[in-house]
């Protein structure tokens, strides 16, 4: 029995509960999230830091196609350069290696490259802590959510992916004896055969706020299918991707098959390459996460690819009525503050009845929930040492100069306030800011990326409901959240969200925040407004990447 056959019967039993997951859309986690000794072994957290820490200031070694030098310009969030550099490849030579890998992946069948795949998701969840500490530092996340987000949760939509495409695959028989009765003589019989054939080259191109959870659906989605990727991630953010792609070439290379299978594309900000990775022809899928500008491009100029994205927008909040204020501003506050709102499903523009919000004591008008919720971003942020677990630090120069650009803007209604961060004085940490505009201010018709909100007060809740439509259908938008203890309300912002395309989440006020989703469970991006236009993850993510090759002759 071949490696890649071992690796199959091995892992089948996790993939058949993937399956089954996917299928019953309950809570089901192959990778424990909580970052214990008990779990992941008593050193492994020591090891991942020094695994991490010996990346810095050196070369990282990967045995690339192509390799003419090295390259790399990643600083830190937290406030200092990491001194890597990474092979600095020939395009021609990493895409001629790619495409001469694929023939013998893609005749080994569905089987054989299903139980790789799986084997290099384990291999990285073994690896899970180095891959934190990876993340942490070039993302600015806090470290739970950093090893969270690209640890077990970014490797359980990886697993998602890698089930959809399976089930898809497994459903087309290889061979087929077709009969079809005759009224005299005998049946016609055809022996047809059916061939899984990949589409091309993909293109992964990676985030900088989360590098893994992002890039994990399309990579792992491609490579199962049949086809090579080219990794390409995002220039500060390239050391969580490129330990991921080591450790696939090191499986693919254990099981007989070709490294090159998956190769990455470095560059920096001042020399970027992903227009001339995706332009080429080899290229037929791209993945791409990030800003609504690129994104659009993407869409519109490459006829000779399939493209997905996810590019956010206008998430909203529409707050009509509430049982439970304290609780409602709490898990408001919390979504807005989670990473400095850097990511692409935190609320930005909070929808108001300008007559106030229903609750048990009364209603609450539009300045006392500014107020209160001001009071529950304090009570957050009040420790440094807490609130740096909860922030993050911001990401981008671009991110920072944006929430900068309002400085004294007279629209404040909750101000940014600076944090010192205790272990890292160059650290740029900073609680959200609040934002009082029109329905027609263009504030409120685009995005507004990190801790940046717009409070609208609205003529009543149906002319809120009707804003967040149009914004969704104009803008885009990934996530809403509505709160009201009006049943009629909710059936009908549930109405409007979904003819919108956009994934409500109801009264949230306990732990359950509106920028999770849950992996097996959760469909993030709708595919359905300009936030993006695939899915992670759902059947039409995975169908686009292989294709049916069929043959027939007599029996």
């Amino acid at each position: 029995m071949s490696v890649a056959a071992t690796l199959f019967e091995t892992h089948r039993p996790l993939l058949d509960r993937a399956v089954a997951a996917i299928e019953a859309r309950d809570y089901w986690s192959a990778f424990p999230e909580a970052p214990s000794g008990r779990i992941y072994g008593e050193t492994a957290k020591d090891d991942g830091l020094a695994a991490y820490r010996a990346r810095l200031g050196q070369p990282f070694a990967l045995d690339l196609p192509g390799t003419r030098g090295w390259i790399g310009q990643e600083r830190s969030p937290y406030g200092f350069d990491l001194g890597i550099t990474y092979p600095d490849c020939d395009l021609d030579a990493l895409l001629a290696a790619a495409v001469k890998a694929m023939p013998a992946w893609g005749a080994a069948g569905p089987e054989a490259r299903a139980g790789v795949v799986v084997e290099i998701v384990k291999r990285l969840n073994a690896r899970s802590f180095e891959i934190a500490y990876a993340s942490m530092y070039t993302s600015g996340q806090p470290f739970l959510m950093a090893f969270q987000a690209a640890g077990p949760h970014a490797q359980d939509r990886a697993l998602e992916a890698i089930a959809y495409a399976w089930r898809e695959m497994a459903r087309i028989p290889s061979q087929v004896r077709w009969e079809k009765p005759q009224s005299k003589g005998g049946p016609l019989v055809i022996e047809k055969g059916f061939r899984i054939v990949p589409a091309g080259v993909g293109v992964v191109i990676g985030c900088a706020t989360f590098p893994a959870w992002n890039g994990y659906p399309g990579l792992f989605a491609s490579l199962v299918t049949g086809n090579a990727v080219v990794v390409k991630p995002h220039p500060q953010a390239i050391l969580p991707l490129a330990i991921t792609v080591e450790v696939a070439r090191e499986v693919l290379r254990e099981s007989g098959f070709d490294p090159n299978l998956v190769t990455l594309l470095a560059d920096t900000a001042e020399r970027p390459r992903t227009v001339e990775l995706v332009e080429r022809p080899e290229v037929a899928l791209v993945d791409f996460t990030g800003g609504p500008a690129f994104g659009d491009w993407l869409e519109r100029n490459l006829p000779h690819a399939k493209v997905f994205t996810e590019k956010a927008g206008v998430n909203l909040a529409i707050l009509h009525s509430t049982n439970d204020p304290n609780g409602m501003l709490r898990n408001l506050a919390t979504s807005l503050c989670l990473y400095s709102g850097q990511m692409c499903t935190t609320p930005q523009n909070l929808l108001v009845p300008a007559d106030g919000i229903r609750t048990p004591d009364g209603v609450m008008p539009v300045t006392a929930f500014v107020a209160a919720l001001d009071d529950a971003i304090r009570a957050l942020t009040a420790d440094p040492a807490g609130a740096v677990e909860l922030l993050g630090t911001i990401q981008s120069d671009a991110t920072l100069a944006r929430l900068e650009g309002f400085a004294g803007d007279p629209r404040i209604l909750i101000p940014s306030r600076p944090i010192s961060h205790p272990r890292y004085p160059e650290a740029r940490v900073r609680t959200p800011l609040l934002l009082g505009a029109t329905a027609d201010d263009p504030l409120a018709g685009r995005e507004l990326f990190g801790p940046v909100a717009v409070l609208v007060a609205t003529d009543g809740i149906d002319a809120a409901i009707g804003l967040a439509h149009d914004l969704t259908r104009r803008a885009g938008a990934i996530t809403w959240v509505a709160h009201s203890t009006d049943d009629a309300v909710v059936e009908r912002i549930t109405d409007a969200a979904a003819a919108a395309g956009a994934s409500l989440a109801v009264n949230l006020t306990g732990p359950v925040l509106v920028n999770q989703s849950a992996a097996y469970s959760d469909y993030h991006v709708n595919r359905a407004n300009p936030a993006g236009n695939a899915s992670l993850t759902d059947t039409a993510f995975v169908a686009a990447r292989f294709r049916i090759a069929q043959t027939r002759r007599p029996a």
